[in-house]
């Protein structure tokens, strides 16, 4: 009996990290130094899920060289039209070889040789020597190295599963008879990226069919005559161009290099390297999954670095229980009010430094707190509760904290509500002194917990989440990270407490107090060493009006929405949904006819073979794949296709249909609050880049308005009772009126002064005609390029959007910046601004940091450059209404109004108002809106007042 063959992993390092880099592009992972670490977390999740899941005995990374190849030789344009490389890319390489290094893993490179060649050169050798070798790579050239024991490897991404191809895998994907001639398909077709020219006319689908009668490249040549027209003509013509491109797009597997089985043999990592980079990259999680440890723990296992230690806070400062917490407070606090200073570079844990953490259990000791409590000008506070939704969490605790590393705990008889109602009272006159400043991480829960048992928490509040998110608006703000991102702190994670996520885990409530007691102080004394870091970065940065003037006192607007929340008519929404289900069995019964067979209409797969196959549409483009093989289906595709044929147009109005009727109408009576019948959404301050708010449980902003079908929905939300109406108050144009006061132009800005309508004036300066011959057609288009522009939308995306040519499109975006040249130079200048800055800012000094707008790869700059038009314009806007908000809610309090805010949808704030005041605040609310932060052109307020959302909209 044979031995089992070795198992040989060879990694493509760089495309590995480009494919990292893209699949977190959209979300880039941005660490305290203002690194994109992205593209090498990737390529570590994958380097890990290979050794954690394959187990290979033997493995190697191969990197390319920097210097030129063989190929530059034979061809000296190969690779001359690629883009700049990404800097983040170029930032990462060096790191993923000090981490393939610190898992003690060869890095495989080799001058003059691409990394494919090495990979090749390796796969045949070790092939010979009895492994089975994986070739890891989503480059497709890699195709034509496969072969008994040599294996394509192409890792998952964005949802699809590890492939693993082999030699009846690539024949069947390619078409071919022999795997060597993908060699003859790629040099056919040539290559756009590495600049490999082909041969004209050719596609992949050209070359295979060509492969597959002629054989090779060579006997194609050869055999010319047979074919016909411009195709012959171009084999003729361009023969040595063809031959060229196939040494071109072959992998060598000569390169001179060693193959040693020792030297590639897999025996684990180093672990103080890896704690050391993964500390400096700040990758956590890949700390906990790589060493079965956290990072804290990691980083005490290996010796700790001197620093400088920080001297003690205040020492006189007034303490519950005297002296002993200044002692455990020495090496964690503040010097000159600048942050949290540690003494070692090691992360450190509940474990590893001086603490004094109290339970506070006794009528005796909580009268006590109480009084050192109102002897502060600030506390931090936290709670612990029995869920995470604050309207039917009950409270199971409290922590304070006013002096770093000193804590205490107060547990809350939660089973007993009067009892707790009583306890809790004895807090209300420190928590709602407006003398007393109060700290938070993510506060807004803790206020709104603390409605339900009477207490309206006044006085300043610092709310560290937030002051992250205007620091750093594109990074995570939980406390966990930010402890260990700025006070180099591991905080005791929840599941210690209660255990990881299932049927299993615990609440607060099912712990005794003594096993709360230092997760709970902990919490408030971080919370409170992180706002004593990141004050002075507010200050620094010129943030810190906005932080005090807009999102801290929005903190206590939102909260009292969110208490509010707002009424459902179930009856409307069941109305709704039986028409909704006869609609979509009315189209899926037409869709059948159509197709002639019944199939899933949710189902990609036989979508695709319905649309592409059976009824052969095709649409204005090329049909597209997935990486599953599958057709594309996705609604962009479709939409473009709507105009062809009668089913797509069908087959989009179903799903839009059947996601109304399962996001909204079905799911949102299953939302109402069992203890007062109505919906309560819960509002995030720190998600988007832009400042806009967002909302979750239910997502009430993205209830769609532009059909027919989504605005009824609206008519669900109605006011409490019969003596009250809903008030709906929105901004009209607000974006394009930022942008005539940011730009200057005199024709917008008139315009708005004038009460004009902007898109008929628009399209009478774009199409030169007066503005009272300007068709509906001509408005159409005015209106899409007003709001593009504030988009940086290019002649490509206007004419996809208009359904006219390119041409056309770029005609009109050149006879708008004619017109408006004022625009374009506020554009421009915007680009070139944050060029300089790496951000962009709002009228208020709100930040989006755009660390891409120099790259040398276009796109990527491209798109960054969109973000510095227009990221000012969204944010000032974001800004404007939160103030309205802000300033309303602050009216409505002092005149002690019934009326009620009850919901922010966009530009739009909406009212359940008694009948009997909604005289009086109407006139209130648009002033208040309307004036909220004065531009050089006027507010406009559209006003409508019904007995449901719909009516008043």
């Amino acid at each position: 009996m044979s031995e089992p063959r070795k198992k040989l992993f060879l990694l493509d390092a760089l495309a590995l990290i480009y494919r990292a880099h893209f699949a977190f592009s959209k979300n880039p992972r941005i660490n305290s130094k203002g690194m994109n670490t992205g593209a090498a977390l990737g390529f570590t999740n994958t380097l890990v899920e290979v050794l954690q899941k394959e187990q290979p005995t033997h493995i190697g990374v191969a990197f390319d060289s920097a210097a030129k190849t063989f190929r530059h030789d034979n061809f000296a344009d190969y690779k001359a039209n690629r883009q700049a490389q990404p800097e983040d890319i170029s930032i990462a390489i060096p790191y993923c070889k000090k981490i393939v290094e610190a898992f003690n893993i060869p890095v495989l490179i080799m001058d003059g040789y691409e990394a494919d060649d090495i990979i090749g050169t390796l796969s045949r050798k070790a092939d010979e020597a009895g492994f089975d070798v994986y070739m890891m790579t989503p480059d497709k050239d890699y195709c034509q190295l496969v072969t008994e024991h040599v294996y394509l490897y192409k890792p998952a991404f964005l949802g699809n599963a590890v492939e693993v191809w082999d030699v009846q895998k690539i024949l069947d994907k390619w078409e071919i008879e022999r795997v060597e001639q993908v060699i003859d398909i790629l040099g056919l077709q040539g290559d756009a990226v590495d600049n490999i020219p082909g041969i004209p006319g050719i596609g992949e689908k050209t070359a295979k069919s060509l492969i597959q009668r002629f054989g090779s490249v060579e006997n194609l040549i050869s055999n010319a005559e047979q074919l016909k027209g411009k195709q012959k003509e171009n084999v003729v013509n361009f023969a040595e161009q063809g031959l060229m491109s196939k040494t071109l797009a072959t992998i060598h597997c000569n390169v001179p290099i060693e193959f040693s089985e020792e030297g590639l043999r897999y025996d684990g990592p180093n672990e103080e390297q890896i704690t050391e980079l993964f500390a400096e990259l700040e990758f956590r999680q890949l700390t906990q999954r790589v060493l079965g440890k956290s990072l804290a723990d990691a980083a005490t296992a290996t010796p700790a670095k001197t620093g400088r230690k920080a001297k003690p806070a205040n020492a006189a400062q007034t303490s519950l229980f005297g002296t002993a917490a200044a002692k455990a407070t020495e090496e964690l606090i503040v010097e000159g009010g600048k942050g949290v200073e540690v003494a070692a570079q090691a992360i450190q844990t509940i474990h590893s430094t001086l603490h004094d953490y109290h339970l506070i259990h006794t009528p005796e000791l909580r009268q006590s707190l109480v009084k050192y409590l109102k002897l502060q000008d600030e506390i931090s506070w936290d709670t612990e509760t029995t869920g995470i939704d604050p309207i039917t969490a009950k409270l199971v605790g409290m922590s304070f904290s006013y002096r770093p590393g000193e804590a205490y705990y107060v547990p809350v008889p939660h089973n007993n509500p009067q009892e707790a109602q009583q306890l809790v009272e004895e807090f209300k006159e420190v928590l709602e002194n407006p003398n007393i400043a109060k700290i938070g991480q993510n506060i807004k829960y803790d206020i709104t917990v603390l409605k339900k048992y009477n207490v309206e928490v006044q006085g300043p509040l610092f709310d560290t989440m937030l002051a992250h998110y205007l620091l750093e608006p594109e990074m995570r703000h939980n406390m966990d990270v930010l402890a260990e991102t700025y006070l180099n702190y591991s905080p005791v994670p929840i599941t210690a407490l209660i255990g990881s996520k299932g049927k299993s885990q615990k609440t607060m409530a099912d712990l005794a107090p003594e096993e709360v007691k230092d997760y709970a102080c902990e919490d408030a004394d971080i919370t409170l060493r992180l706002k004593q870091y990141f004050e002075p970065l507010l200050q620094e940065q010129g943030l810190i009006k906005l932080f005090q003037n807009v999102e801290t006192p929005l903190v206590q607007v939102l909260a009292d929405i969110e208490n509010e929340g707002i009424s459902i008519d179930a009856n409307a929404l069941a109305d709704i949904s039986i028409q909704l289900e006869q609609e979509i069995g009315s189209i899926e019964r037409r869709i059948f006819e159509i197709a002639g067979e019944e199939f899933n209409i949710g189902s990609p797969k036989q979508l695709g073979e319905i649309l592409f196959d059976k009824l052969q549409l095709h649409g204005k483009s090329k049909i597209k794949k997935t990486k599953t093989g599958q057709y594309a289906t996705g609604e962009e595709i479709l939409s473009k296709m709507a105009g062809e044929h009668e089913v797509v147009s069908l087959i989009l109005e179903h799903r839009e249909l059947s996601k109304l009727k399962s996001t909204y109408v079905d799911a949102l009576p299953q939302l109402v609050c069992e203890q007062d019948n109505r919906v309560h959404t819960s509002f995030n301050q720190a998600v988007t880049a832009t400042g806009r708010l967002s909302s979750t449980n239910p997502n009430l902003q993205n209830i769609p308005i532009r059909t027919e079908r989504g605005r009824e929905i609206r008519k669900a939300f109605v006011p409490r009772n019969s003596k009250h109406l809903i008030i709906s108050a929105d901004y009209s144009q607000i974006e394009l009126r930022i942008m005539a006061h940011f730009s200057g132009d005199e024709t917008m800005k008139s315009a708005f002064r004038n009460g004009l309508d902007i898109h008929a004036s628009t399209a009478g300066k774009v199409f030169h005609v007066p503005v009272d011959e300007v068709d509906s057609e001509m408005r159409r288009q005015a209106k899409t390029i007003n709001f593009g522009i504030i988009y940086g939308i290019s002649a490509f995306g206007l004419s996809e959007r208009l359904g006219i040519s390119r041409r056309e499109a770029a005609d009109i975006i050149e006879a708008y910046f004619e017109e408006f040249p004022a625009v374009k130079a506020y554009m421009d200048g915007a680009i070139e601004k944050a060029r300089e800055l790496e951000y962009a800012e709002t009228l208020l000094g709100r930040r989006r940091y755009l660390r891409d707008i120099n790259s040398r790869n276009a796109t990527i700059r491209n798109f960054a450059e969109r973000n510095a038009i227009n990221a000012p314009i969204q944010g000032t806007a974001a800004d404007i209404i939160k103030i309205a908000m802000i300033n309303i809610q602050d009216y409505l309090h002092k005149e002690k109004l019934q009326t009620r805010m009850i919901l922010q949808v966009h530009d739009e704030l909406l009212f359940d108002a008694p009948k009997e005041e909604v005289e009086l605040v109407t006139p209130k609310i648009v002033e208040l809106m309307t004036n909220a932060l004065p531009l050089s052109v006027p507010m406009e307020v559209g006003l409508g007042i019904g007995e449901n959302w719909l009516e008043a909209h």
